[in-house]
Parts: C-alpha cells; sequence; structure tokens
C-alpha cells in the first residue's frame, strides 16, 4: 500500500511539474533592459546562437550544404537590401519566449508566412544535447527553417536596416505579433511571442557591425548586446537616440 502511495503521491508531481511548465513558467514576462544603449544592438530573443553568417548579394552559403540559400527562404519575402549579416538564436522551452526590438527604430512592414505543416527543428538526441547539455548542432538551413510558418518585421533604424524573422517549431501552437506598421519602437520593446520551441533570426543589413557574441553563446532577449554599430552608421543611430 505505501509503494502505491509513493507512485500516485510521484505521478502527482510529475503531472503538476509539467503544468507549472506548460502554464506558468514558459509564459513569464521579465522586465529586460539593454545591458548598454546607444551604438549596441541586443538579442531579439532569449536562446543559443546557432549561426552567425554573412549575406552577399541577397544569399548566404551554407558550408555543409555547399550552396547558397537566398535570404527570401529564411525572410519570407524579398527585401531591397542584399548585403550584410544573419544571426539565429534558438529558443528552448526553458528560455523566455518573448521577442524584442534590439535596436530603436520604426516598423517599415511586417510580412506573414503560413505552412501547411511545421517540421521539427531537432531530433530527440539533437534536442537532448541542445537544451539539456548545452552543446550547439548545425542548424543553419534545415528544411524547417526554410519552410516552418514565419512572421518578419522590417524595421528602419535611422536608416539601418533590420528584419527579425521568428520562426515557428512544429509543436508551436501560435506566433503572436504585438507592433504593427508604421509604429515607432525603443529598446527591449515586445515585438512578439512564440509559443514553445522556436528560432528567432535577426539579419542586419550592413557591414558596419561588430559581434560581441559567439556561437553556442547563452543571450537573453531585450538585454544582451549582440553586436556594436562602428563609424558613421553608430554616431548616427545615437544623435537620433538622443
Amino acid at each position: 500500500m505505501i509503494v502505491v502511495y509513493v507512485l500516485i503521491a510521484v505521478a502527482a508531481l510529475w503531472i503538476g511539474g509539467l503544468a507549472f511548465l506548460r502554464k506558468v513558467w514558459f509564459y513569464r514576462d521579465p522586465v529586460r533592459e539593454p545591458e548598454q544603449r546607444d551604438g549596441v544592438i541586443v538579442a531579439p530573443a532569449d536562446g543559443r546562437v546557432v549561426y552567425i553568417k554573412r549575406v552577399e548579394n541577397g544569399h548566404i552559403y551554407a558550408e555543409k550544404l555547399g550552396e547558397k540559400i537566398p535570404l527570401p527562404e529564411i525572410t519570407g519575402c524579398e527585401s531591397l537590401q542584399k548585403d550584410g549579416w544573419a544571426i539565429g538564436i534558438y529558443m528552448s522551452p526553458l528560455d523566455v519566449h518573448f521577442n524584442y526590438c534590439p535596436l530603436p527604430g520604426t516598423v517599415e512592414r511586417i510580412h506573414r508566412v503560413s505552412a501547411r505543416v511545421n517540421l521539427p527543428m531537432l531530433d530527440v538526441w539533437e534536442y537532448i544535447k541542445v537544451v539539456w547539455l548545452r552543446k550547439m548542432v548545425d542548424m543553419f538551413a534545415r528544411r524547417y527553417h526554410l519552410e516552418n510558418e514565419r512572421n518578419t518585421i522590417f524595421l528602419d533604424c535611422n536608416g539601418l536596416k533590420l528584419a527579425a524573422v521568428l520562426i515557428a517549431d512544429k509543436f508551436v501552437a501560435k506566433i503572436r505579433c504585438y507592433v504593427e506598421e508604421g509604429q515607432k519602437l525603443d529598446y527591449s520593446q515586445k515585438l512578439g511571442f512564440i509559443e514553445r520551441g522556436s528560432q528567432v533570426d535577426l539579419v542586419i543589413f550592413s557591414d558596419d557591425v561588430e559581434f560581441e557574441v559567439e556561437i553556442n553563446q547563452q543571450v537573453y532577449g531585450g538585454k544582451t548586446v549582440i553586436a556594436r554599430l562602428v563609424g558613421a552608421l553608430k554616431d548616427d543611430n545615437m544623435i537620433a537616440a538622443g
């Protein structure tokens, strides 16, 4: 009889723990402020950096595939800008799932792409490796990265163009968008929310940036400085912010 009671207690704790994680912990909303301001770009999401790649003539080279991936395959639409950098951040179920404005600016355009079926980002072993063992795997240009549902928010930050791409995982219930076209945003204002596991890519249409983070580094949305603006670009954005 004691064994039965123990089993019931363990089951109750397990169910209660899952309910807490799914209904409370997953939706936590901490206050976020950038570590620094003026001339910096902060992370648009919590998670681990899965790639930092150069964008050249509207394409990103995938070493594993040995081919160039057209940028619209990631953003879901064409962009007038063709060169710069892209950084991908994988959000595990343990991360905060709100997404944040990386640099003060104006929402220039929002483009949503639906998908008939969302593909899983990781298999079981990769999930354990990334989420629990904290070891990153190469996730760039996998099928989910190019085919899953996404919501792309284009920002004009005093002439510097950015694109935040919110990408759904297989188990995502909904991508929520909290901004509208023409809206002015400051550092760390919420862009949206993605249910459960997902990924956010940030495309920076400029060469005048220096990254402050590395592959597999944990970052915190609206807080961690991921890159710095250099040269005239930095001065212009500081003047605009002032």
